[in-house]
């Protein structure tokens, strides 16, 4: 593939209005790091393709980087790997979604009960 043709696929979008979920500044940003975050955990998979194969052979080559293979159990590994990685940068949105639900069900969150602790309010 040509560089041309990489740049043309990266910036290919579909057609018809972009939506917008939050403010656009927001979404920029937003938009940005998760494809930071998904080039890491790329380069994070084929690291730990490289350390596999240096492990089992001693050397390497570019075409064993390409056509590796993992093990199921190394798929797994990988997997939750993803998973817990995926957790971690959404994990603000996650704890804000969670104290909404504590708030609408009267549950008072730890930064309340503090605050309310620091002010003798309990």
């Amino acid at each position: 593939m040509s560089i041309a043709d990489a740049l043309a696929k990266a910036s290919a979008k579909p057609a018809g209005k972009r939506p917008y979920f939050y403010a656009k500044d927001v979404e920029r940003i937003f938009n940005i790091t998760l494809a930071v975050a998904e080039e890491l955990a790329v380069t994070r998979q084929r690291l730990d393709t490289i350390e596999r194969l240096l492990e089992r052979y001693g050397k390497l080559s570019r075409a064993d980087i390409e056509t590796f293979e993992p093990t199921p159990e190394q798929a797994a590994e990988r997997g939750l790997w993803n998973q817990e990685y995926t957790l971690r940068i959404f994990r603000t949105i996650q704890q804000e979604l969670e104290a909404v639900k504590a708030e609408e069900e009267g549950e008072m969150s730890v930064e309340d009960y503090s605050d309310a602790l620091v002010a003798e309010k309990i």
